[in-house]
């Protein structure tokens, strides 16, 4: 038995490396790929730029320290904004459920908010709250709230009856039932709310950024275009790829110590 696990290990061990490095050729054959055809113009460098400029764009921007203030202002937004989206969407999710009255009146309201574009809303946003750091978060709120109250909710709906009926037949009160059943049973849906509320929390940032701010990397997409300085704006995509991808992973980390903490209580 020892032995078979120690062969499905080592498979596993095999199949993760496999993953990876055509994960790795790939990235490294589309790279090699753009800038050939960049170098040797079939396709426009002007548009389309390639790699070797947007990494002397970044590494220019990086040594005269340029750069920093748009990462710092944009990650800090997306942070808070991804943090307030997850807590007030969960906490939305559970006052619905507690109170099926409150769930009934609103759950025409979440559908039609959710429906609306959250482009639109935007200078709404700038015009009550100024424009600034809080309604760039307000408009990465209006992405991820609205989503994660919709999907963790309906998570809650969705609990085996049966548990509900054992707890409850055990005398548990309501605060029981949500605290030994409800959302244990949800964890998982929860985390994944983590995960998508990651790029939720990104395109509510840029697109906050791209109306008002004067400071981050949306900025720089916009002033990008405005300049025609197209290896401007895919550097800042570049950026903005290898940051996200830093705080996919964070989360990620998270998950895995969150789950395992979970799993030994």
């Amino acid at each position: 038995m020892e032995d078979l696990h120690l062969r499905f290990k080592k498979r596993a061990q095999r199949l993760t490396a496999a993953v990876g490095a055509t994960q790795i050729a790939i990235l490294v054959l589309f790279v090699a790929l753009w800038e050939a055809a960049g170098r040797l113009r079939w396709i426009d460098p002007l548009l389309f730029s390639y790699p070797s400029k947007l990494f002397n764009q970044i590494w220019t921007t990086i040594a005269d320290g340029s750069l920093w203030p748009h990462i710092g202002m944009t990650v800090s937004e997306t942070a808070v904004g991804f943090a307030l989206g997850t807590l007030l969407g969960t906490a939305l999710a559970a006052a619905l459920w507690w109170f099926p009255f409150l769930s009934r009146v609103f759950d025409p309201y979440l559908v039609v908010l959710n429906s609306l574009p959250k482009v639109a809303l935007g200078p709404l946003f700038i015009v009550l709250l100024g424009p600034g750091f809080v309604s760039i978060v307000a408009v990465t709120l209006s992405v991820t709230v609205i989503i994660t109250t919709i999907n963790i909710y309906n998570q809650f709906r969705e609990i085996e009856a049966g548990f509900i009926k054992v707890v409850r037949l055990f005398g548990a009160s309501r605060a029981q039932l949500f605290r030994l059943v409800i959302l244990p049973a949800s964890f998982p849906v929860i985390i994944s709310a983590l995960k998508v509320n990651v790029g939720l929390a990104w395109v509510g940032v840029i697109v906050g950024e791209f109306l008002v701010a004067k400071l981050g990397l949306g900025y720089l997409i916009i002033y990008g275009f405005q300049v025609f300085n197209f290896t401007l704006v895919l550097s800042s995509l570049v950026v903005i790829a290898a940051v996200a991808t830093v705080m996919y992973q964070l989360v990620a980390i998270l998950e895995r110590k969150l789950t395992n903490g979970w799993r030994e209580r």
